[in-house]
């Protein structure tokens, strides 16, 4: 019997403070047209003071846990992609193990920026397809608010706070339609590194730094890598834009969603759209999209989803419900 990562359970979790665009245009030069004529934002959720990435992910874990009514003692191991941890070191996976109450098995966090959930479900995947592990608990979280510069009107307009978490369980199936991840595909290009990272770190400055991004590079990156590899990864499991249910994008950009969506014939009624009032919360997006809409994905459906980060990182996973 083959083993597959099914998804058992998901949940999220968004600050309770909102920041709108007209709140923004009362601290920066802007307004709200100009803000969601360009992104499709509205608005986001920012982390209150003394509020920890890893408290955000606790909160996402406990929600995809009592969906997949599994406890702690269930949990094998805990993967957490996130750019912006509580602490330099130690892993804030492990920060979070010990406030959920898991007591065995690994945590480990991993850094993909905006790709971070399709990277971390790709490490769930090949653990639980070994046997290696049974229950994996994925979490993408930041918070971006906390390295922004809020005074540039061009990057601090489009992030968000947030933390979004799935549960796999390995399931055994031979059917002809398998239900769990079926594939993924990862990429990285370094040599595009320094149009979109922190001016700071450590090791560099010995202080966390501000976002910096060359918008328009990033843009032209995105919808030409996006469109690529979601045609790979269709092509690679014989899958034709007919065949998918739902996709799931990560929300950077409304436009980057729809010129991807346009090339690649992908129906809007079908794409999963929260940027409007998520903002871009990185390795965060995509599992609080599910946290929005996965109460309508019906089981045997089958699920695309991509997205594209600061390295340059890029991926997409298909998965049937």
């Amino acid at each position: 019997m083959a083993l597959y990562a099914r998804v058992i359970g998901w949940g999220g979790y968004l600050p309770e403070k909102v920041l709108t665009n007209d709140d923004l245009a009362k601290q920066i030069d802007t307004s709200d047209e100009w803000i969601f004529s360009r992104t499709g934002i509205r608005q986001r959720h920012i982390a209150a003071e003394g509020e920890l990435t890893s408290d955000l992910a606790v909160k996402a874990a406990i929600a995809a846990m009592d969906r997949a009514k599994i406890t702690a003692d269930d949990v094998d191991m805990i993967i957490l992609s996130t750019v912006t941890p509580d602490n330099t070191f130690p892993a804030t996976a492990a920060r979070v193990q010990a406030k959920l109450g898991i007591k065995g098995g690994a945590a480990f966090d991993i850094g993909a920026a905006c790709a971070g959930f399709i990277y971390a479900s790709s490490l769930a995947n090949n653990y639980i397809k070994t046997g290696y592990a049974k229950t994996i608990l994925v979490i993408g979280v930041e918070t971006f608010s906390r390295i922004v510069d809020w005074e540039d009107r061009t990057t601090c307009v489009l992030f968000g706070d947030g933390a979004g978490a799935v549960i796999y369980q390995a399931h055994e199936d031979d059917s002809d339609t398998p239900r769990g991840i079926l594939g993924y595909e990862l990429h990285t290009d370094g040599r595009l590194y320094d149009i979109l990272r922190t001016d700071g770190g450590p090791s560099e400055t010995s202080s966390m730094g501000h976002l910096t991004m060359d918008g328009r590079e990033v843009y032209r990156h995105a919808v030409t890598k996006l469109v690529e590899v979601s045609q790979s990864i269709m092509a690679a499991h014989n899958l034709a834009v007919t065949d998918l249910d739902w996709i799931i994008p990560h929300q950077a950009n409304a436009r980057i969603i729809a010129a991807t969506g346009e090339r690649l014939g992908l129906p809007e009624d079908r794409t999963v759209l929260t940027v409007t009032n998520h903002a871009n919360t990185s390795a965060a997006s995509i599992p609080l999209a599910l946290m929005e809409m996965g109460h309508k994905i019906q089981p045997g459906e089958t699920v695309l989803m991509e997205a594209l980060g600061a390295g340059l990182v890029w991926g997409a996973m298909v998965l049937r419900w």
